[in-house]
């Protein structure tokens, strides 16, 4: 019987690449099913830090870049600060949060069951995390304007 017979068919794609690995693969890690649980569980930071981590940092350059542009606008209109207050509003309305806003999503989507949270009887949704709810709310021209008013 042929060494490949034994491995499952993707097993047989990646064979070859396990020969340049540090050592040999136990049989026990040979024979482990790869399920969806086991790789949520595996070493590493687990995906719904990561995306926390990116929609925070995110967040926060998208901050700072705003605080840029909005102390420009201000010094370029000074005095005139309906002409300032128009163009602010424009250019909120205008901002593109579309990469941040899918990450939120996907956070709002996929969080509570990556950290496998319980659900609550009497409101039939996930329980609250240090009081609060785990979902994050989508960037927008508000979002803006309530950081940086017009």
């Amino acid at each position: 019987m042929p060494d490949d017979v034994r491995f499952a068919p993707a097993e047989r794609l990646v064979a070859p690449d396990r020969e340049g690995m540090a050592g040999p693969i136990s049989r026990r890690s040979l024979w482990t099913p790869r399920t969806l649980e086991a790789y949520l569980r595996a070493g590493g930071r687990p995906r719904w830090m990561e995306r926390i981590g990116e929609i925070d940092g995110g967040t926060a350059a998208a901050e700072l870049r705003l605080g840029r542009a909005y102390r420009a606008l201000r010094a370029e209109y000074g005095a005139d600060r309906t002409e300032f207050a128009r163009r602010w509003r424009a250019y909120a309305e205008r901002y593109d949060f579309e990469d941040l806003n899918t990450l939120i999503d996907q956070h709002n989507d996929w969080y509570p069951m990556e950290r496998d949270l319980p659900m609550d009887p009497r409101t039939g949704d996930y329980v609250l995390i240090r009081g609060r709810s785990y979902r994050r709310s989508r960037l927008d021209a508000a979002w803006i304007l309530d950081r940086f008013p017009a």
